[in-house]
């Protein structure tokens, strides 16, 4: 802070245009903001003066220095105004004496700290501005300035737009670390950082803090939050290492945020990102993701807003995702020298030096050294002299992968660690076994100690034991103990855990003993699995799977024939499965696959229970052609050892089914559902959820045959069922409930599947969350059913908003995602733009012709509905050829009697006629109404298309009679089946020819 800044408020008298300088520590910016603040109302001038005392300038000289400031000097008194340098009390009250002794009337003070201050500081006549409220502060500090303090008459808002009073917290405060109070330097970085930040454009305002490991990014994001923490309203601080842990705490939000919502955190991170977009009810937030080095896994929930985001990553990526980035490098020399006095008050400046030229300013390594050295009798010069030389070969060695200074470096803290508390490196080398960063101590505490490691049991049941580790750890800067919203001093309680820092983590776990190793990590593979729920569909519990996830590949679990780590794994997959997380899911599939083959053999039975995980993961993101593959040789190896009905052959063979239904291949597809369906109710039942899965199964095939009646009562069966085997909320239920809203709009039932699928919606968000692939489903059912109302405003709002999310949740080439870009195209060719309507449509058929096999009916279908974009933008000719192959295409794929089929036919009937072919457009539409007539019904809506552009059709060959009959006919069905006033009905009267929409179904 620095310069004047423009008086605001009325001018009191006596106050006309008189001039305070606040001179300040950057640790007490907030409390200097806020005197300013104060001051600048009752129409002061104010001038922010940083105090910084360069320790090779004498204290004096730069006391006298700021006598030259303008106005009345107020100094912010506190113990880190005094430390700076640093200095000692000896030469601050030498200078005191000297400089403000003969003229004390410049100078005014406030105090902020109850800690000891030199003792000539007595000569500021500081007032104490600690313990007490904003009132009584502001009191104290006009009376201190001899300025009236009668209280201002503001506005209520007004009171709102400054500082917050320092002492007070914003009203949201969660997840920050505690400050660390030995913070050295960064005064421009932290000054950069806040300017970049405030002069952002709403919306833009999202900093990376950029920087290698070690270099105190975090340590930066902190510092940064409590000097200018005063100026938001909400602070929330989130460990962004994992998407599925983010989600999680960031979802912790919302009740802190007053919103209105249910238990799943799913529908919480909705609403709190909803709730920070439009600023309501906190407009001046601030949210820090630290670690989030794979902007990649977490960028599209950064949140948007008023507010303001800082992350911290070693990753430079953030520039492409629309974060500016700002440098953080290792400590300048005098930023270490000072650092290490501060830590390590034994030593010299000159040995300060050496030291911080030996470290490399690294600032981590610098901390951690420097505490110990400060308790040890080894010199500076004997310790370099072991940086340079090496150490004896009996003492814990690092690995040669790191630079030799951080080799040598952190044998000799390990080794320090040992003889004083050998149970601290064992702790250590425990928390090597989870993901670098928060450390879930608590689940080493909970999990059952009968049968461990007698070392490791001795740590975990003797508290005492258990803190003295813990407190070794945190005097030497190895890990922090981090609280979050809890005052329990156990860090193994709920809401403490220890970070332990990424670099430190490598560093340990590099060259562990042997026998350590398998010790330890069998432990923490205990830990994870008696921490696993076991119930992976149970939405309510994934925030517990969010919080092992990211520790599995530090634990090695893929390595374990343990039975229990390996159901751990299993139910993982799943979760990530049932949670939309395929990606995440779709690479521990791959290592566990390949590690497992060669730890259990080919054919072991974990191998088939894997592969049926694994392939669905990949089925869910498109790679049908790979999953058949893969449960082809599942379901044929199974058939041979086991027989036709076995329990894993048969959800082998369901798995295969899925893929031929993503293939195109229908009737295979029903074919193989039917048969497994059937096996699986003579073994288990009717009531069995296996079987329920099964005729759900049997169910999508039946609607993408085109046979919806029969899928409606499969539906209706199914869910049924499920309500009463599980319960109305379970995420199958309500999967089960969407599917059943579909199937009656495509039926033509548009009011009973709007009413379905509206209720449905409201329980996906409340459940799942408004991300989750079976949610955007729904939603998506919900704008298909609006549209078909006539609710246009609606449908478009829901078609955009839902392709918006999967394309950033799934990625633009996920097949649901495909399904709402064909929806929004022919939403956009309609009622939008039709040039982004083409420019969507393209995309999308060209990613369709990657995933799918040219002649698959989804490929079609897309080429049909593109087709009609071409009418619209008088390429008759073009779309003329291009529906006529999508009709034939269609008519290959499905066969001529499919809806798929007849819709194909309407639009190319209508092309016929537009290029001047009305007797092969009547004939076309003649047989295409028969069709439609007796595949489904006289009024469902595709038949009344076609009955109307019958008519239409006929007029164009003069035969006037007949298409009024037949008109008039549809035009009476249309009117008694959606009503008089629908939007069909009214288009139909209009004789405005009818099109059909493709819309590609879930498979």
């Amino acid at each position: 802070m620095s310069g004047a800044r423009t008086p605001v408020g009325p001018t009191e008298k006596g106050a006309g245009k008189q001039t305070v300088t606040i001179s300040f520590a950057g640790f007490n910016r907030a409390w200097a903001a806020w005197i300013g603040d104060r001051l600048e109302r009752r129409g002061l001038r104010v001038v922010y003066l940083r105090w910084d005392s360069p320790s090779g300038i004498p204290l004096e000289d730069l006391l006298r220095d700021l006598k030259l400031a303008e106005g009345r000097i107020l100094i912010v008194v506190s113990e880190w105004y005094f430390q700076l340098g640093p200095r000692t009390h000896e030469e601050w009250n030498a200078a005191l004496r000297a400089v403000v002794g003969p003229d004390p009337s410049r100078f005014a003070a406030v105090s902020v700290t109850t800690s000891a201050v030199p003792a000539a500081s007595a000569v500021l006549a500081a007032v104490d501005l600690t313990n007490m409220g904003a009132e009584e502060a502001e009191r104290r500090l006009l009376d201190r300035l001899d300025l009236p303090v009668q209280p201002l008459s503001e506005p209520a808002h007004d009171a709102r737009r400054g500082p917050r009073f320092p002492a007070a917290m914003p009203e949201v405060w969660g997840g920050v670390p505690r400050r660390n109070t030995r913070f050295t330097g960064r005064e421009t970085l932290l000054n950069d950082a806040y300017h970049l930040l405030q002069g952002a454009e709403p919306g833009a305002g999202v900093l990376t803090l950029h920087g290698m490991s070690g270099v105190g990014k975090t340590q930066t994001a902190a510092e940064y939050v409590y000097r200018f923490g005063s100026e938001y309203d909400v602070v929330w601080w989130v460990n962004a290492e994992k998407r599925v842990g983010y989600r999680r705490l960031l979802a912790e939000l919302a009740p802190k945020l007053g919103l209105a919502t249910g238990q799943e955190y799913g529908e919480r991170l909705r609403a709190v990102r909803d709730s920070l977009r439009r600023g309501d009810p906190y407009a001046r937030w601030l949210l820090v993701l630290d670690g989030a080095d794979e902007p990649d896994q977490i960028w599209d929930l950064v949140p948007t807003g008023p507010g303001h985001v800082l992350i911290t990553s070693r990753n430079p990526e953030w520039t492409e995702h629309n974060s500016r980035l700002l440098e953080v490098p290792v400590y300048q020399r005098y930023e270490s020298v000072a650092f290490i006095r501060r830590r390590a008050p034994r030593l010299t400046e000159a040995e300060a030096d050496q030291l911080a030229e030996a470290l490399e300013d690294l600032p981590l390594l610098l901390d951690q050294t420097a505490g110990w050295l400060n308790d040890s009798d080894l010199s500076v010069d004997d310790y370099i002299g072991l940086l340079e030389g090496g150490i004896d070969q009996d003492v814990v060695k690092v690995s040669a992968d790191f630079p030799l200074a951080f080799q040598t470096a952190w044998s000799i803290l390990l080794n320090k660690l040992r003889e004083t508390v050998p149970e601290s490196v064992d702790l250590l080398r425990l928390c090597t076994f989870f993901a670098p960063g928060f450390v879930p101590v608590r689940l080493l505490k909970e999990m059952p100690h009968d049968e461990l490691p007698e070392q490791v049991a001795g740590l975990l049941n003797d508290p005492l034991l258990w803190n003295k580790a813990i407190n070794q750890l945190r005097q030497y800067s190895v890990v922090r103990l981090e609280s979050h919203d809890t005052t329990a001093d156990d860090p193994s309680a709920t809401g403490e855990s220890l970070y332990l820092h990424r670099m430190v983590h490598q560093i340990v776990g590099e060259d562990m003993p042997a026998e350590d190793r398998e010790e330890f990590i069998t432990v923490v593979r205990q830990a994870l699995a008696a921490a696993d729920p076991r119930r992976p569909t149970d939405p309510d519990l994934w925030p517990a799977y969010a919080e092992i996830v990211p520790h599995l590949k530090y634990a090695d679990v893929l390595n374990s024939t343990d039975p229990a780590i390996q159901r751990l794994v299993f139910n993982c997959l799943r979760y990530m499965y049932f949670s939309g997380e395929y990606r995440a899911g779709i690479k521990l599939g791959e290592r566990a696959l390949a590690t497992w083959r060669a730890l259990l053999g080919e054919a072991h039975p974990r191998i088939w229970e894997l592969t049926y995980h694994y392939a669905n993961l990949l089925r869910a993101v498109g790679d049908y052609a790979r999953t058949e593959a893969i449960e082809r040789v599942a379901v044929d190896h199974l058939r041979q050892e086991r027989g036709p009905q076995d329990l894993e052959h048969l959800r082998a063979s369901s798995g295969l089914a899925a893929d031929l239904r993503g293939l195109g291949r229908y009737d295979e597809a029903f074919q193989v559902s039917q048969w497994t369906l059937a096996a699986y109710r003579e073994l288990l039942g009717e009531q069995d959820s296996r079987t329920l899965n099964a005729q759900n199964n049997l169910g999508a095939t039946l609607v993408l045959l085109g046979r919806y009646e029969e899928a409606l009562e499969s539906d209706r069966r199914t869910l049924e069922a499920r309500r009463q085997l599980l319960r109305a909320r379970h995420p199958w239920t309500l999967y089960s409930e969407t599917s059943y809203a579909i199937d009656l709009r495509l039926l033509g039932r548009y009011g009973e599947a709007e009413s379905v699928q509206t209720k449905n919606v409201r329980e996906q968000l409340r459940v799942l969350g408004a991300k989750n692939p079976y949610t955007l489903k729904a939603r998506h059912n919900l704008a298909c059913c609006h549209y078909r109302s006539g609710d246009r405003e609606q449908a478009g709002k829901l078609f955009a908003d839902v392709l918006e999310q999967s394309e950033r949740v799934l990625g633009e080439t996920n097949p649901d995602t495909l399904r709402y870009a064909v929806s929004q195209s022919c939403f956009t060719r309609e009622h939008g733009d039709i040039d982004q309507a083409r420019e969507l449509s393209e995309a999308t058929i060209a990613r369709y012709e990657v995933m799918l096999a040219e002649g698959h009916p989804f490929v079609a279908g897309a080429r049909a509905n593109h087709a009609l974009i071409l009418r619209g933008v008088g390429e008759r000719d073009h779309a003329h050829v291009l529906v006529e192959q999508a009709l034939t295409d269609m008519t290959a794929a499905v066969g001529p009697d499919h809806p798929w089929t007849l819709g194909c036919a309407v639009n190319a009937s209508a092309l016929r006629s537009l290029v001047g072919d009305p007797e092969s457009a009547a004939e076309l539409s003649g047989t295409t109404a028969a069709r439609a007539t007796e595949v489904l019904g006289r009024t469902h809506p595709l038949t009344l298309s076609a009955r109307i552009a019958r008519a239409a059709d006929l007029r164009s060959l003069r035969d006037g009679r007949q298409a009024e009959k037949l008109e008039q006919e549809a035009l009476s069905d249309l009117a008694a089946t959606l009503g008089p006033q629908h939007v069909h009905t009214i288009s139909a009267r209009a004789r405005s020819r009818p099109y059909w929409d493709f819309e590609p179904q879930t498979t």
